[in-house]
């Protein structure tokens, strides 16, 4: 193992299933529950990275944004989670004439005090009525292990 290796002092996992939206219609403001994560399987790390990765195709002066709840507990079922970190952002605005943007928004997360157990929801809204569309997917990238990952 090298430590001055990024890849041996990381660990990245897949948040949940890619989402796909349009507005107006199917995946559009609609909640998608993630897949929660056992800390103590990846090193129990003390912070994280929520890298979430969109593109989307906008009319002009619409836009993608995100609602993001990251819950944290001690039952493997979440059934005590209490919400981490959790806000609405703006992904993306549709430029002059309509445009297809794209980007990785970056959420930074202090872990060490959470429980065993994490996820993210992520709800997607497009502001358009119809037409406008979006793609995202989602990992968290964890850092900071009491054991470095194997």
């Amino acid at each position: 193992m090298d430590i001055r290796n990024i890849g041996d002092v990381i660990k990245v996992a897949r948040v949940g299933a890619n989402i796909a939206a349009t507005a107006g219609g199917s995946g559009d403001a609609s909640e998608v529950t993630g897949t929660i994560i056992d800390r103590n399987a990846i090193g129990s790390p003390s912070s994280g990275v929520l890298a979430v990765s969109y593109t989307a195709t906008l009319a002009q002066g619409e836009t993608l944004s995100l609602t993001y709840d990251v819950v944290e507990g001690d039952e493997s079922d979440l059934s005590d989670g209490e919400t981490l970190k959790t806000a609405t952002v703006v992904l993306a605005t549709g430029d002059t004439g309509g445009s297809t943007e794209a980007g990785c928004h970056e959420i930074d997360l202090k872990l060490v005090a959470g429980g065993r157990y994490v996820r993210a929801d992520l709800t997607p809204d497009l502001s358009a009525s119809g037409t406008d569309t979006a793609a995202l997917a989602a990992v968290l990238v964890c850092g900071g292990m009491d054991r470095l990952p194997q």
